[in-house]
C-alpha cells in the first residue's frame, strides 16, 4: 500500500532507523503522549486505558510508542510504518507483546474494522501527505475511531514559527502550506491552529491543545491536540 510519491521519504527513513543520520531517534515514549496518558486518565480513569482497549499508530517508528501502551495500560494495538527498517526494529521490541506491526503508506484506506479503536495516535505523520490524502485519512481515522473514543493528533505549528514560515517562502510546494522538505524533497505540510480545527469539528470534540514555543532559533513549533470522537 505503498504510493509512488512516497518513495523519497521512504528511503530517507530507512536510512535514518539504520544509522540516525540526521534525527535522534529515541527508543523511549513521547513526552507529549505520556502527558496525553496522564490527562486521560486524570480525566477518566482507566476507561481508556485497559487491556481491552485497541489503539493504531499512524507512523508508528519503532513502536515506542505503542510499546508504552502496553506495558503501562496492557493495551492491544497495531502500528503502520513506511519504513521496513523502523517495523524491523518495532517488532523486535515487542515480542510476546499484543502489537501487530506493517509496512505501509498511511495514504489510503485502514484495513480495521468499524469502531474497532479505543485511541488513534498521528504523531507528526499525516503532514507529509497532500490535501486529499489528509481528507480521506481523516475520515477513516473518524471510521475506525469507537464512539467515544481519541484522537491524539500532534504536528508542526506554523502559527509564530518563522523558520516554517521562511521554507514556505523559499521552498514552496503546489499546495498551500506546504513547503519542499530540504532533506526528504518531499512535500511536507505546516498547520494553522484554526485549520486543525476545522479538519477535526466536524466529527470531533477537542479538550485541549498544547503548543511548545520556540527555544531557540530554527527550532519548530508543534502542537497537540486531544480529540474524542462524537
Amino acid at each position: 500500500m505503498k504510493k509512488k510519491g512516497s518513495k523519497s521519504s521512504q528511503s530517507f527513513w530507512e536510512k535514518e532507523y539504520k544509522n540516525s543520520g540526521h534525527l535522534a531517534l529515541s527508543t523511549n515514549p513521547s513526552e507529549d503522549l505520556e502527558k496525553f496518558t496522564n490527562w486521560l486518565e486524570k480525566e477518566h480513569g482507566r476507561k481508556y486505558l485497559n487491556p481491552i482497549a485497541s489503539v493504531l499508530d499512524i507512523g508508528c517508528g519503532n513502536g515506542r510508542n505503542l510499546i508504552y501502551l502496553t506495558k503501562t495500560f496492557g493495551m492491544r494495538g497495531v502500528g503502520y510504518d513506511i519504513s521496513g527498517e523502523a517495523i524491523s526494529q518495532a517488532i523486535s521490541s515487542s515480542r510476546d507483546l499484543p502489537l501487530k506491526y506493517e509496512t505501509r503508506s498511511i495514504a489510503g484506506d485502514i484495513i480495521l474494522p468499524d469502531n474497532s479503536q479505543t485511541i488513534v495516535l498521528d504523531m507528526m505523520a499525516s503532514h507529509f501527505l497532500n490535501e486529499e490524502e489528509r481528507k480521506h485519512l481523516i475520515s477513516e481515522i473518524t471510521r475506525v475511531l469507537k464512539p467515544g473514543g481519541w484522537l491524539f493528533f500532534k504536528t508542526f505549528l506554523l502559527d509564530g514559527d518563522k523558520h516554517a514560515e521562511r521554507m514556505l517562502r523559499e521552498n514552496p510546494a503546489n499546495e498551500e502550506g506546504s513547503y519542499i522538505h530540504p532533506l526528504m524533497r518531499v512535500a511536507e505540510h505546516v498547520f494553522t491552529e484554526e485549520e486543525i480545527e476545522e479538519v477535526l469539528t466536524e466529527n470531533f470534540t477537542i479538550y485541549k491543545i498544547v503548543k511548545s514555543r520556540q527555544h531557540r532559533q530554527g527550532k519548530r513549533r508543534s502542537i497537540s491536540v486531544y480529540a474524542q470522537k462524537q
